[in-house]
């Protein structure tokens, strides 16, 4: 059995679990409920919220449990990341992959640009979003991990 975890442990538990799976499931609401379908780099940023699932859950049911946490607050900012790099994409601030950006052959079928975004909500398109809610949860998950070492410290001052 693993030891207890304090409030601010539960709270980073519940987000390395909650964020990536929302994300995902908005992921999937867009492209099946709406025809928003992924380019490459969509992709990209999934797999990380794939892998961030697992090892959440890994940390309710072996130690060491905050390890799994942070391990998967590090998938989340991942993902974030690269939301963060297709965001630049889409606004042409960089160039992108060739083979999904304008570079891409304009005869292939059922290649979806990643330069281009498909939808956006307040200026920001999906991969933007995914930026900020990836990288935003990910640092909360850490400052929540940190919250606790930081009171052990004081405690034993």
């Amino acid at each position: 059995m693993t030891a207890p975890l304090s409030p601010s442990d539960k709270l980073a538990q519940r987000l390395a679990l909650g964020i990536p799976a929302l994300l995902l499931a908005g992921a999937y609401i867009s492209q099946y409920g709406f025809g928003l379908f992924p380019c490459e780099m969509c992709w990209w940023q999934r797999y990380p919220h794939f892998a961030a699932i697992p090892l959440a859950f890994l940390s309710t049911v072996m130690a060491p449990r905050r390890v799994w946490i942070a391990l998967a607050g590090l998938a989340i900012f991942a993902s974030g990341f690269i939301g963060a790099f297709h965001a630049g994409v889409e606004w042409h601030w960089w160039q992108g992959i060739t083979g999904c950006t304008g570079q891409a052959d304009p005869f292939a079928l059922g290649v979806v640009r990643c330069d281009e975004a498909a939808w956006r909500f307040l200026g920001i398109s999906l991969a933007g979003w995914n930026a900020l809610i990836s990288v935003g949860g990910a640092v909360a998950i850490w400052v929540l991990l940190l919250a606790r070492d930081r009171r052990e410290k004081e405690a034993l001052a």
